[in-house]
């Protein structure tokens, strides 16, 4: 077979295989049975290829108990894509290779890389504290401010703000509700700090959220507006964007996204997901995210002095996370990744340093906002087996 061979292959799922999803009914309506496709495509397999032969596996025998629909792009030193499942558990449409979907903190990424574009400009300083840039934003009961650089790297010691919800169940009740940015941030805040400001690294969306309003700060824009103007246009990116305001819904060819609500699957892709904003609320596409990364780890989209601040996990006890970030090791190779999750929604961006192998995917999980290193495991990491 020569590398330009190309090899699919199709996969007809029984209607019985909807049984094992145990459907509630969704809107009041009996569910239809789906007959699931699954392909998958790619150049002759090479020796320390992408192990195409899980990642076909992944894909097989969609939707099944937990997934409806997976989109897998996998780039690097031999390629391969892969779409399965369906885009509607009703009518069993198949899945779409160009689907939008909630990306969820992948977003963290794009917020990064603004604003190390904004330090390179000579407009924010990494190691500035964050309050030269937003005055007012800390009460007296922070004895330090947090720099720029400990919100990018999730060191700053801020607590949680407001939420809609701490479960999946509590945040559908109110998926229609609006909590600002503002709000969020201004909440977090009077709460105090957790830690003082490089003492420990703690994941979470309040950091990114602040990083948002300094971006609106600095630049006297809108956030989503940088965002498309700096990244989203000059990379191509057509198919990516944020919903307006408080816009629930996913705008263009998508799929259905469903969650365990009361044990019952759930419809629950319309949601207004505003309050995540610059920390979780874009919404792209497969093809769009791989071209995103592929620019930022070739120097396109930061330059690499900055690039290499990215990706450096700061000096601190149990640190992963570099700047939006993670750093892996699976079988002895270094990966540098980012999940998102959203209800219904779980997209993994993930590359080596060198961009000798990429793996961007897209999964209609009811799991996905649960622990998503199972799903990880599935459809990423036989990107990386070989």
């Amino acid at each position: 077979m020569n590398a330009r061979t190309r090899t699919r292959i199709r996969i007809a799922v029984a209607s019985a295989l909807l049984a094992s999803l145990a459907l509630g009914p969704l809107a009041g309506a009996a569910a239809a049975h789906p007959v699931a496709a699954a392909t998958g495509a790619g150049s002759a397999p090479v020796a320390d290829g992408p192990d195409t032969a899980a990642l076909e596996k992944a894909l097989a025998g969609l939707p099944d108990g937990d997934v409806s629909a997976a989109l897998v792009r996998v780039g690097g030193k031999g390629t391969w894509t892969g779409t399965a499942g369906v885009r509607d558990l009703r009518t069993g449409a198949p899945a779409l290779e160009n689907a939008r979907f909630r990306a969820g903190s992948t977003t963290k990424t794009v917020t990064a890389a603004i604003v190390l574009q904004l330090v390179a400009e000579g407009r924010v300083e990494l190691d500035a504290p964050v309050t030269r840039y937003l005055p007012g934003l800390l009460p007296a009961s922070f004895a330090e401010s947090p720099t720029v650089r400990h919100l990018l790297t999730y060191t700053s010691g801020l607590q949680p703000g407001a939420s809609l919800g701490a479960t999946t169940e509590e945040m559908y009740v109110n998926r229609f509700r609006t909590l600002t940015p503002e709000r969020v941030v201004a909440t977090a805040v009077a709460k105090g700090p957790a830690s003082d400001p490089g003492e420990r690294q703690v994941y979470q969306n309040i950091d990114y959220t602040v990083l948002g309003l300094l971006i609106e700060k600095v630049t006297g824009d809108r956030y989503e507006h940088q965002a498309d103007v700096r990244i989203f246009r000059p990379l191509g990116m057509r198919h990516t964007g944020f919903p307006a305001g408080a816009d629930p819904r996913v705008r263009g060819p998508h799929h259905r996204a469903y969650a365990d609500i009361g044990g019952r699957t759930t419809d629950v892709t319309e949601w207004n997901m505003s309050d995540r904003w610059a920390a979780g609320n874009m919404i792209s596409t497969t093809a769009d995210l791989e071209r995103f990364l592929m620019a930022l780890f070739r120097g396109r989209v930061v330059p690499r002095p900055l690039l290499d601040q990215m990706l450096t996990v700061p000096d601190v006890d149990g640190a992963t996370y570099g700047m939006a970030w993670e750093r892996y090791v699976h079988n002895g190779r270094e990966i540098w990744g980012k999940t998102g999750s959203r209800p219904g929604y779980h997209t993994v961006l993930a590359a080596t340093r060198d961009l000798s192998r990429t793996v961007v995917y897209s999964v209609n999980a009811r799991s996905a906002r649960e622990d998503g290193f199972p799903l990880v495991a599935r459809f990423a990491l036989p990107a990386f087996n070989r």
